[in-house]
């Protein structure tokens, strides 16, 4: 949570004293718009980075900085490999059961990959979201709904 903070003022600062507009983004999860058992915290650290996303948009704009974040959901890294053993530690579902469990809710019937995750950061860092701050969309393939 500090890291997002520190590097929020850090890309103003430089905005700012360059005297260029610029753009913010930050990372959350689908765990900042829903909470989820057993993940609390995390939850609660994405749930940090949306707020400080929508003060930071609100402070920045007079000087021409978008500040946004991207929500991706399950991508098929070693992340979830770690969050799948320690679910199965946890509840005693066997590996593979909680990734599963989550990719079968998953609309467009698939684990998001990393490319997925950079298309849309590359969009948020692009001309086409000039007019958009303060945001934080999933981009998760349809597992998580707002």
């Amino acid at each position: 949570m500090q890291g997002t903070l520190w590097g929020i003022q850090a890309a103003a600062s430089k905005f700012k004293e360059r005297k260029q507009k610029g753009k913010i983004i930050n990372a959350s999860s689908i765990a900042g718009h829903e909470g989820f058992a057993l993940l609390g915290i995390y939850s609660a650290t994405k749930f940090s980075v949306r707020a400080l996303t929508q003060a930071a948009a609100k402070e920045l704009a007079a000087f021409g900085i978008t500040v946004n974040a991207y929500c991706p959901g399950v991508v098929g890294t070693d992340m979830w490999v770690e969050i799948d053993k320690r679910m199965s530690e946890e509840t005693g579902a066997p590996l593979g059961a909680t990734y599963d469990k989550y990719v079968s809710g998953i609309a467009l019937g698939r684990a998001e990959t990393p490319d997925d995750v950079a298309a849309f950061v590359s969009y948020l860092a692009g001309p086409d979201s000039d007019y958009m701050t303060g945001q934080a969309p999933l981009i998760d393939g349809g597992l998580v709904f707002r």
